[in-house]
């Protein structure tokens, strides 16, 4: 009985021995594949393949997961892949790298490796760091190109710790200055400001507008960043910018747009003559002139300040058809001249419905003068609806109008073949043709 005992014993321990090679069986048949795929990269993908299965094995294993030798074979192996890939697209563009984050592997295994690391292994790893850092960038241009953000941020964000690990240590960075350092926090904090990881981007492009980063869009993201939280901030970020880059056209923009939501119309005249001035083709600006202006138009109407109301019309048509000088068929504009015209008809509208209750002689006098300005306002529309109905004849509100202008001046027949259109398009419908193009 103590003799089954003991070989009972034996063979556990001949099998906890086999156990505790694994790792470095592993290793060793990983180490020896990467070698031969190196050798000819083309001609051995067998072996790579060989090589990632077992240093995997290796890296799991007991007897070598926690060795740093493991994990710097491990980035080596995936160093190589992205150096065959670098050599190879060369050649051809069409190349597939075999493994598509082997960059990020690489580093991942690496920094694995940097607390376990004996002073032997310390240059592998440096020397493994300082290889992958260009791969990093790379990688992550890839993947912004192919818009996978949060893989593009990953990359970048991994060559700023490379950067931070060799200055560390004494060793050179690919980015030798600081203005290429903030080249590269510029371009991971749009990564992660793209792939919605505004955690890791606020701190990024503050940590750039601190520095003096001498680039606006630094600005336009902070803007982006904090408006959605606190719109006071966010205005305080985007004039900031604008004082430092007065010329930035985006920058403008973005300014216009915030104005835009707030209703801060009288501020946005001048802002977008500015824009004018930088950019004199870009028709829409001419169109959102005039728009403003006619939100002035309506506003002074309602405040009975006729100089005011008269100016600012003047104003917004001038700007409309300052677009259509830009481009004579340019709906925007030709639907904005006959809604302008439009809303004076249905303010004076308004006013006459005032006097339907009196019935004196100057009352009912004033009555049939507004009323006879209202048709000749209304007229005064039409042209540009017709218009605006050829270019497009499933617009909503173009049909809206025509249907309205028409029963106005007592034309039922066409006011509800205007009906019968609106019912198609709100029904989910398309007209086939234009009624004025027939």
């Amino acid at each position: 009985m103590k003799k089954l005992v003991l070989g009972l014993l034996s063979l556990f321990l001949i099998a906890g021995t086999l156990t505790a090679q694994e790792g470095k069986k592993a290793l060793k048949k990983a180490t020896n594949a990467y070698r031969t795929y190196n050798t000819s990269p083309a001609d051995n993908g067998d072996k790579l393949q060989e090589a990632i299965a077992s240093i995997e094995t290796a890296t799991n294993a007991e007897d070598t997961k926690g060795s740093a030798r493991a994990w710097i074979v491990k980035g080596d192996i995936y160093n190589s892949i992205c150096s065959n890939f670098q050599t190879m697209s060369a050649i051809n563009p069409e190349y597939k790298k075999e493994v598509d984050n082997a960059a990020v592997l690489a580093f991942e295994s690496y920094m694995k490796a940097v607390p376990m690391a004996e002073k032997r292994d310390v240059k592998a790893v440096q020397k493994g760091i300082g290889e992958v850092q260009g791969f990093l960038v790379g990688e992550g241009a890839s993947y912004y190109e192919k818009q996978e953000y949060a893989d593009a941020y990953t990359a970048f964000q991994y060559s700023l710790d490379a950067h931070n690990y060799l200055i560390e240590n004494g060793k050179k960075s690919i980015f030798a200055d600081d203005a290429a350092h903030q080249d590269q926090m510029y371009y991971t904090g749009l990564a992660a400001l793209n792939a919605k990881n505004l955690e890791a981007a606020k701190p990024m492009f503050m940590a750039l507008k601190d520095a003096g980063y001498d680039k606006p869009a630094v600005y336009e993201a902070l803007y982006k960043l904090e408006v959605e939280n606190d719109r006071d901030a966010g205005l305080a970020i985007l004039e900031a910018g604008r004082a430092k880059f007065p010329d930035d056209v985006s920058l403008l923009f973005n300014e216009i747009n915030h104005y835009l939501a707030d209703g801060k119309l009288n501020a946005l005249v001048g802002k977008l003559k500015t824009a004018i001035e930088k950019e004199p083709d870009n028709i829409s600006l001419y169109t959102t002139l005039g728009s403003i202006y006619d939100n002035l138009y309506q506003k002074a109407l309602e405040e009975k300040n006729t100089d005011a109301a008269k100016e600012n019309f003047d104003a917004a048509f001038k700007a409309y058809n300052s677009a259509l000088e830009k481009d004579p068929k340019f709906f925007d504009a030709i639907y904005s001249i006959g809604a302008l015209y439009y809303n004076r008809a249905a303010a004076t509208t308004k006013d006459m419905n005032a006097l339907a209750d009196d019935y004196t002689k100057a009352g009912l006098k004033k009555y049939d003068e507004l009323r006879k300005l209202v048709l000749v306002q209304f007229d005064e529309a039409l042209p540009y609806f017709k218009q605006a109905e050829t270019l497009n004849a499933n617009d909503r509100n173009t049909l809206i109008a025509l249907k309205e202008i028409f029963a106005r001046k007592d034309d039922l027949a066409t006011s509800t073949e205007f009906k019968n259109r609106l019912e198609t398009v709100e029904g989910g419908g398309t007209n086939e043709s234009s009624y004025f193009n027939k």
